[in-house]
C-alpha cells in the first residue's frame, strides 16, 4: 500500500476531474457503497474458484454479537458487486434503468506488480437495466472518449461475445474434451481449471499454453442467431463511430453470469500486462446476488495503471501554482492581507499567504519572501509593506513577466482583479 503526496496528488485529481466531466456529459450518476461487505457477496458475485476469492481477498470474522453471531467481512476486491448490491437492496432500478460510475480504492492481497499495490483505486462504469447492443456499445465509446480526453495513445480495443450461457455450455463441453486430449501440455494452473473453470485457461499467460490455447475450439462457432445479430449491431455502432477494434476469441470471463459482449483496451506501454480497461455485459449476476433479475453491463479501469500510462506518454499536466503570492513583512499587516486574499478567492483566484516557521524570528525578510513566492509558480506578488498600508494600498509586482510594478487600493477589489485577469498578463 502506498500514500499519495503532493504534488503526485494534483495529477490524480487531474484525472479524477476527467472522469467526473466525461461522466457527467454522458448523465452517469455517481454512486458510493461501502468499502466493507459481507465475504458472501464476493464468493456469489466472483466465484469461489476464482483467485481474487481463493487467494487475493483481505476477509475475517468480525466480533460476535449477544447471541454469538458473527460477520464474515471483506474488504472490496472489486466495485461492481457492491454496486449490484446496492440497486438490489434498494429496489433502484424501480422506475427504469439507471447509469452509475464510481471512483473507489479497491484491495487484493496480491504479488504488486508495477503499477499494482494491494490498496488500489479503480474507476468504474455501470449501465444497469438495459438489455440492448446500444448499451454495450455506449459503454465502449464512453471509455474511449476518455482516453481521448486525457490524450492517451496507442490504445486499442479487442471484443469478443461470449453469447448466452446455453451456447457456452456446448462451448465449454467441446473445450473440456479438447484439453483432455492434449493433458500432458497442461500446466498445474491449466489442470486445476480444466473441470471448474475452463474458460479461463484461453487466457493463460504462459508463453508454452498460448499456442494450445489459440487451437482451442472458437466459442464464436458455438453462437446463435441472437447472439451473432447482438454482437454485430454493436460493432455497426463501433463503426459509425470510427473507432477501430480487433475480435479477439480469446477475450473470455470465467464466470457464469456474463454473457454476449466483453472488452478490452489494452497497450503494450506497460508490458506484458498490457490491460488497461476491461468490461462486459452481466446480465445474470444480479439474480446471483438475490436481487430481481435484470441486464447490466459495465467496465472498470486501474487508476494506478491508467496514470502509469499517462507518465509514459509524457502527458503529465503542470503542477498547479498559485496565482498571487502574497509578500507580509510585518505581522501588523496579515488582518489586511487576509481580508483582501479572501475577497479574491472568492472570485476565483488562487492565492498563497506567505507564513512565518518561527513566530519569534518573524514574518522574514523581504528578500526571502520573494524567494519564496517565486519557487511558488505565482504569476503575481502582491506586497503589504507598510508604506503601501499606510496609503491604503497594496503593491502588485509580476513574477513572470516585466510588467512595472503598480498599486492598488484595497478596497478596489475590481480593479485589482481586473489587472490580475488581463490577457496581457497572462
Amino acid at each position: 500500500m502506498n500514500d499519495i503526496l503532493p504534488p503526485e496528488s494534483a495529477l490524480w485529481e487531474w484525472l479524477e476531474e476527467k472522469v467526473r466531466t466525461v461522466m457527467q456529459q454522458w448523465s452517469y450518476r455517481n454512486v458510493r457503497t461501502p468499502v466493507l461487505e459481507h465475504t458472501g457477496l464476493f464468493v456469489r458475485g466472483l466465484g469461489e474458484v476464482t483467485d481474487i476469492v481463493e487467494k487475493e481477498m483481505y476477509s475475517f470474522q468480525d466480533r460476535a454479537d449477544k447471541q454469538g453471531d458473527a460477520d464474515h467481512l471483506s474488504l472490496r476486491p472489486e466495485g461492481t458487486a457492491g454496486v449490484v448490491r446496492a440497486v438490489s437492496e434498494h429496489s433502484y432500478l424501480y422506475d427504469g434503468g439507471k447509469r452509475l460510475y464510481y471512483i473507489a480504492p479497491m484491495f487484493r492481497r496480491e504479488r504488486p506488480q508495477r503499477g499494482r499495490y494491494r490498496q488500489f483505486h479503480q474507476v468504474g462504469a455501470e449501465a444497469l437495466g438495459f438489455a440492448g447492443p446500444e448499451v454495450d456499445a455506449e459503454m465502449i465509446l464512453l471509455a474511449h472518449e476518455l482516453w481521448q480526453q486525457i490524450g492517451l495513445k496507442d490504445v486499442s480495443l479487442q471484443i469478443n461475445s461470449l453469447g448466452q450461457p446455453s451456447e457456452r455450455q456446448r462451448h465449454r463441453e467441446a473445450l473440456v474434451a479438447y484439453f483432455e486430449a492434449h493433458q500432458d501440455q497442461l500446466d498445474e494452473d491449466a489442470k486445476r481449471r480444466l473441470h471448474s473453470n475452463p474458460l479461463r485457461i484461453l487466457d493463460t499467460k504462459n508463453p508454452a499454453m498460448q499456442e494450445l490455447a489459440a487451437q482451442a475450439p472458437k466459442l464464436m462457432d458455438y453462437l446463435g442467431e441472437e447472439s451473432l445479430k447482438h454482437f454485430e449491431q454493436v460493432q455497426a455502432i463501433l463503426r459509425a463511430q470510427g473507432v477501430t477494434w480487433q475480435i479477439n476469441p480469446r477475450l473470455v470471463r470465467g464466470l457464469d453470469y456474463y454473457n454476449l459482449t466483453v472488452f478490452e483496451f489494452v497497450s503494450e506501454a506497460l508490458g506484458s500486462q498490457g490491460t488497461i480497461c476491461g468490461g462486459g455485459r452481466y446480465d445474470y449476476l444480479i439474480e446471483q446476488i438475490g436481487g430481481k433479475a435484470a441486464p447490466a453491463v459495465g467496465w472498470a479501469f486501474g487508476v494506478e495503471r491508467v496514470l502509469e500510462l499517462i507518465k509514459e506518454q509524457d502527458l503529465v499536466p503542470a503542477a498547479p501554482v498559485p496565482d498571487v503570492y502574497a509578500i507580509v513583512p510585518e505581522a501588523t499587516a496579515l488582518p489586511q492581507a487576509m481580508a483582501l486574499l479572501t475577497a479574491l478567492r472568492r472570485q476565483g483566484i488562487k492565492a498563497q499567504l506567505h507564513t512565518s516557521a518561527d513566530s519569534a524570528q518573524g514574518m522574514g525578510s523581504f528578500k526571502s519572501q520573494f524567494k519564496r513566492a517565486d519557487a511558488s509558480g505565482a504569476t503575481w506578488a502582491l506586497v503589504f509593506g507598510g508604506d503601501e498600508l499606510d496609503r491604503g494600498e497594496v503593491a502588485v509586482k509580476a513574477l513572470r513577466h516585466t510588467q512595472a510594478q503598480t498599486s492598488f487600493a484595497l478596497a478596489n477589489v475590481d480593479a485589482l482583479l481586473a489587472h490580475l485577469q488581463a490577457p496581457e498578463a497572462q
